[in-house]
């Protein structure tokens, strides 16, 4: 049962690694961006980034937590 089961995933992860992998290959690559100047104003916050607090209050936790970067 075990041996059947490891079987089927096992052709099941080469089949479809081969349709993703020409897949990929068919996209067109998109054409280098033009550098731009910046103006000096800072875009308006939008949701889900995070203030400059938050990245001290995170790097303080990480510390104290004893976890390494």
């Amino acid at each position: 049962m075990k041996k059947a089961i490891f079987v089927g995933l096992a052709i099941f992860a080469v089949s479809t690694s081969g349709a993703l992998a020409a897949k990929k290959t068919a996209k067109p690559k998109a054409p280098a961006a033009a550098p731009t100047t910046n103006t000096g104003a800072a875009p308006p916050m939008m949701m889900g980034q995070v203030s400059a607090a938050d990245r001290e209050l995170y790097a303080k936790s990480q510390r104290e937590s004893g976890m390494k970067k």
